[in-house]
This record gives C-alpha cells, structure tokens and sequence, in this order.
C-alpha cells in the first residue's frame, strides 16, 4: 500500500493497538479522547478497509482476532517507538511539561500524597496531573497509567520501582476497646476477640499469620502462628478501618500512613498497639514505591515527580 493510502489509517491502526492493550471501546476511547461510539465505527472501517475482521465483540469483552492479533504485534513496537521518539524530542526543550496519569491508595493519598502533589505542581506549572486514588489493584500499562505510588513488599519484576520510603504495619485498638475485653498476650487469643480485617492481601481468608520479631536472635518455627478469626467487619479501605478501631468495635491492623494523626507522643493516644512483639504478614508491604511499568524512555515530567517524591518521602512519612 502506497504511503498516500496508509496515512489515513495511521490513527485508526493506533486505536487497534491502544484497544488492544485496554480489551474496552470505552477505556480505549477514553485515552484517545475519542466517544465510544467514535472509536468502534473508526475500527469497523479500519475492518472494512483491510477485508478482515480484527476484533471479535462480545456482551462482555473485546478481544482481538487472529489477523488483529498479527497487525497489533507488527505495529506496537512502531508505535511505542515513535511515541518515545517524540517525547524525547519535547524533553530536549524547555522545562518538563506535559500530563502524567497518576494512581495511588486512597488513604496513602488524601493523607500523604495530594499535599505533595500540589507541591510539586506549584513548581511544575507547565505539568498537569491526573490523580486517581483507588485500592483495587490497577494494571499500569493496560490502563494508561504513567505512574503509581503503591505500598508493597515485592515490585513486579516488570516494573521500575523507585523506593520513598519505610512503611509499617501494626495491630492495633482503642483503649476502651482493651479495658472491656482485655489485652491479648498471645496471638492465639484473638479467636476470642472481635477483629476488623482488611479485605486485601490475603483476601478471602479469614486468617493472619504472625511472625515474632527475631530481636537479634534466630527465627524457629514457633516464632510463626497462624490465627483462625471470623472478622467482624471486613472493609477494603484503610481510613474506613481505622474509624472502626476508633469506635472501639475491635483489634485491626493498620498501615503507619493510616493511623490517627492524633496517635504518638502528643497527648494521650486514641489507639494502642497490640502484640507489640508480632508481625501480622502479607497484607500491607514494607516499603512505599513509585512504580512505572518498564520502558526504555522516560517522560522528563514523569522523572520530575519521581525525583520530586524521592525528596519529599526522604524522611519517611
């Protein structure tokens, strides 16, 4: 096909490669900018024009067929390349500018982030973010997430991950809560309590593992226990938990960046550890990431925040 021909298509067969990253006409329209009504005519004449079909639709998905499957693998590369070309042409001038598609927890971000953000967009005036707070877990790269400040213990492999800081967990109750019911020495004692799990980690199990904390000396297998509950609250939303502690309705685990503001050395504190001696394991990581699925240009803005995060996590939370 003449180049004359093919330059028509050129958006069109983008939007083949971007829908079949996203698997949705909406989402896929969505990152171009595009109705979703828009973007599947664009793809049925797309379809028209090479005499085979390339997506296969469904009630439920959107796939692609075995030609769109072989045009997509041949075009991808192209365009990622071309995209990394050009904004490595833009980063040549000028301050970093640009829009970044940013995500990150709920209470990570209302609590530590969105302060930083617009910090950083204070200083960045020609950068424009799109911040997005969630706790589902969000496929960067099928969702057209640039980057993502995430709490865990191990990054995917398929990821750069740029460490901010420490970040712990801890078991913990309100001080009423404990006078009614008593203070737990043993782990094995929480199948007698009223505990508040959050949904996520080890989701669908009603049970936390504990580890002991080594204090300079080996760990054995009797340093590990696992503890069988019936939870009585589970909640997907670490501030929603921590209203619940508040409330006295039981013993939860929280992450550092959830606690009470209140909670330390001002004042009495509204929650207190429990167990202070164990670990509750595979729920909330030990380290605060920025993470970014691989590639092998970077957007100077994006660069920009992530040193900017480095900075201002430096210190930890």
């Amino acid at each position: 096909m003449a180049s004359d021909q093919l330059s028509p298509l050129l958006s069109d067969l983008h939007l083949l490669t971007v829908l079949s990253d996203t698997r949705s006409f909406t989402e896929a329209a969505r990152r171009l900018g595009l109705s979703k009504a828009s973007a599947s005519m664009r793809i049925t004449e797309l379809e028209r024009q090479a005499g085979v079909a390339l997506v296969r639709r469904t009630t439920r998905s959107v796939g692609l067929t075995e030609a769109g499957q072989q045009l997509v693998g041949e075009l991808q590369p192209a365009f990622e390349r071309i995209s990394d070309s050009y904004t490595a042409v833009r980063d040549l001038v000028g301050a970093p500018r640009g829009l970044i598609r940013l995500t990150a927890p709920v209470a990570l971000g209302r609590q530590h982030l969105a302060g930083r953000v617009a910090e950083f967009l204070t200083r960045f005036p020609e950068i424009r973010i799109d911040l997005e707070l969630t706790d589902r877990f969000v496929n960067l790269a099928q969702e057209g997430f640039d980057l993502a400040v995430r709490h865990t213990s191990t990054p995917p492999d398929t990821h750069v991950a740029w460490p901010l800081c420490e970040t712990r967990s801890l078991l913990m109750a309100s001080p009423d809560y404990l006078a009614r019911r008593g203070v737990p020495q043993h782990p094995s004692e929480l199948a007698a309590h009223d505990c508040l799990m959050y949904l996520g980690g080890q989701r669908g199990q009603g049970q936390w593992t504990f580890a002991r904390q080594a204090k300079g000396r080996r760990r054995s297998d009797d340093d590990k226990v696992g503890v069988n509950l019936s939870p009585k609250l589970r909640v997907n939303n670490s501030e929603v938990l921590r209203e619940a502690l508040l409330a006295g309705l039981g013993i939860g685990l929280l992450p550092d960046f959830s606690l009470p503001s209140e909670h330390g050395l001002a004042g009495r504190p509204q929650l207190v550890p429990v167990l202070a001696d164990w670990q509750v394991q595979g729920f909330f990581g030990d380290r605060i990431y920025a993470l970014r699925p691989w590639s092998p240009q970077v957007p100077a803005a994006v660069q920009a925040l992530v040193a900017f995060l480095r900075e201002s996590f430096s210190a930890g939370l």
